[in-house]
């Protein structure tokens, strides 16, 4: 009784500080991108909305979801310890407490980390040691922002514990269907060049920068090559959905890749290798999985639809026009990133909307 009242409240709580740093994750990025969004913030905190965007986003929200479902999956309550640091970091940031909030940070990916250890200790396997690689690269981006703030390698080390998450998870699946024998030591490659350029971001900046754009490209390459949605793109309903949101978003991460090699030769690929990767692949990751995860994670269950597939579209499009049209105007930046907000906002909505579809089919 005591559990289940406990859960009445936690929930929504959890929600609600996701939500937070979400949003106020997105209108730090419409800030940086040039859009008049400073009226619909308090005062305190434009700034950091603004100069914390990475922050919010990667840790404060993704990193929360990420903690919370591995949380789920262990079946242990002090597990939740890890997202519940993560959200109020977030929350921490953004009311000035930054040297609190930068501890709550590294607080919620040391317990990560223990987290995971746990995790391979009841399943050894390859897909769930990958993910405590992950949970490593997390910590050592979250000290990296203690020390070095926003610098390069901060932002390689959690981008990193983002892609190497999905990439452990994409592999997990590959035991549902036959690959070549040498596709392993070919992922073995891929992942070996981006924990290179991960590490090397701590001397050498342009190198790393080289190493991790490959290990991207390739990626990609063995992404598309092996990973099961290769098949379910020919099904119908939620399959096909996924298999569409998962082939989208491989193709974004090689052409993220591609512009993260250009930084290292000086061009100026930086916003396009940041955002085809956060947003052309990890969000387009999001979208795809939150089908199956929220009812697995959070109990909300929706009835799929083609609704779906409108913000999905909304989403490449608009990451489309942000690195083709917004490249060398800041006028249409600042459309394609609003239309970047808009499609999240849809996609939000349509969640909800399935929800309730859901709830009216089966009251």
């Amino acid at each position: 009784m005591r559990s289940s009242s406990m859960l009445t409240w936690a929930r929504p709580a959890m929600i609600a500080l996701v939500a937070f740093s979400l949003l106020t994750g997105i209108a730090g990025g419409l800030m940086r991108a040039g859009v008049p969004v400073i009226g619909w913030l308090p005062a305190n905190w434009v700034l950091p909305a603004a100069s914390l965007h990475a922050a919010l986003m990667v840790c404060g929200f993704l990193g929360t979801v990420i903690g919370i479902e591995r949380a789920v999956a262990l079946h242990a309550p002090w597990a939740f310890l890890a997202p519940l640091a993560s959200a109020l970091g977030g929350v921490c940031l953004m009311s000035g407490l930054a040297s609190l909030g930068v501890l709550m940070m590294v607080l919620a990916s040391v317990v990560f980390v223990l987290v995971n250890v746990f995790i391979v200790g009841r399943q050894t396997a390859l897909h769930t040691c990958l993910l405590l690689v992950s949970a490593l690269i997390w910590l050592l981006g979250n000290v990296r922002f203690a020390h070095h703030g926003l610098a390069n390698g901060t932002l390689l080390a959690w981008l990193g514990f983002l892609v190497l998450t999905i990439a452990a998870e994409r592999l997990e699946m590959t035991r549902l269907m036959r690959v070549r024998s040498w596709s392993r030591p070919l992922l073995g490659v891929c992942l070996a060049l981006l924990l290179a350029g991960i590490v090397l971001a701590e001397w050498q900046d342009q190198a790393a920068l080289l190493l991790w754009g490959l290990g991207l490209v390739a990626l990609s390459g063995w992404l598309i090559s092996f990973d099961i949605a290769r098949h379910t793109i020919k099904a119908e309903g939620l399959s096909r959905y996924m298999a569409a949101c998962l082939l989208l978003g491989y193709v974004w991460l090689g052409v993220s890749g591609l512009c993260w090699v250009g930084m290292s030769m000086g061009l100026a690929t930086r916003d396009a290798a940041l955002h085809a990767l956060g947003l052309g692949f990890i969000v387009s990751m999001v979208m795809g999985h939150a089908p199956v995860i929220l009812p697995a994670v959070a109990r909300i269950k929706l009835h799929f639809d083609a609704r779906f597939y409108l913000p999905l579209a909304l989403l490449h499009a608009s990451v489309l026009w942000r690195l083709l049209a917004g490249h060398n105007n800041a006028t249409w930046l600042a459309l394609g990133s609003t239309l970047n907000a808009v499609a999240i906002a849809a996609f939000a909505l349509t969640v909800v909307s399935a929800a309730w579809s859901w709830r009216q089919r089966h009251p």
